[in-house]
């Protein structure tokens, strides 16, 4: 599998690795982001898929290898050229995570008056627009508090594009969200990506939905990617760890087990 075809890179990770202590959680990692598209970041829990995220956006350095955003390294980039990154960069935080002693109003304004000297009156215009763009803008002078989870999402979604990013990151975007919620998540983000010219890079585990709207899928696995490619692409795949994850089989290469001593040594040891 390969690359998808595009009209260039918006985001290059080459030969990354990285870990927490001795704890090697991505090795030598390699891939594209093309500008324009949906690429999701799949896989098994603790397979790395938000650590990227926060190699990303400049939380975590790599500890070797490239890391580039349009361009520009992320890894080496001091202060202030981070900051003027992450500006170009938006983030949906898993559940939302919104101000909650703010107004849904309040949420979205929030990085324009942290970030910009707009005037109120087209802040307040702005807000309205994204608001508006995930059908909410009637719910302005709601609280967290008196909304749902999934409208709390696209809340989050709309503050997440309030500075017209480039680059938009979900991390678990439909987690918690029923059925209805999550139809409507995954086709926003969808819409708003091709709509706005954004490119959007998605973690979950949610098979069916993210599939539909996504041009890349990446499965990473043991801290490498196991397939790479479009979503009928890596569904096809013969990986037998690729295979149980996209069939959700609960034999195969990922155990139920954590590695440890066997069941009889565990035990005998408690007697002696």
């Amino acid at each position: 599998m390969t690359d998808l075809p595009g009209p260039g890179a918006l985001v290059e990770c080459r030969n990354l690795s990285f870990g927490y202590g001795p704890r090697r959680i991505l090795d030598d990692l390699s891939f594209t982001v093309p500008k324009g598209k949906v690429t999701a970041l799949m896989g098994a829990s603790g397979g790395g898929k938000t650590t990227v995220l926060r190699l990303i956006g400049g939380q975590v350095k790599p500890q070797r290898g490239e890391l580039l955003f349009d361009g520009q390294d992320i890894a080496g980039a001091n202060a202030e050229t981070m900051y003027a990154l992450r500006r170009r960069m938006g983030m949906l935080f898993q559940f939302g995570a919104l101000f909650t002693d703010m107004s849904v109003f309040d949420n979205v304004a929030f990085p324009l008056r942290e970030h910009t000297p707009l005037p109120e009156t087209l802040v307040r215009d702005i807000v309205l627009m994204k608001l508006n763009a995930v059908g909410l803008r009637g719910a302005r002078d709601l609280m967290p508090s008196e909304i749902s989870g999934g409208m709390a999402r696209r809340v989050a979604l709309a503050r997440a594009i309030a500075l017209d990013p480039e680059l938009v990151m979900y991390d678990e975007p439909f987690a918690g969200l029923d059925p209805i919620s999550l139809g409507t998540a995954a086709q926003l983000i969808r819409r708003l990506n091709d709509t706005l010219g954004i490119t959007s890079i998605v973690v979950s585990h949610d098979l069916v939905d993210t599939f539909a709207i996504a041009d890349q899928v990446i499965i990473l696995a043991n801290g490498k990617i196991a397939a790479q490619g479009t979503p009928e692409e890596v569904r096809a795949s013969a990986d037998p760890l690729v295979h149980q994850f996209v069939h959700a089989k609960a034999e195969g290469p990922v155990r139920f087990h954590y590695p440890g001593p066997s069941v009889a040594d565990d035990f005998s040891a408690g007697l002696k």
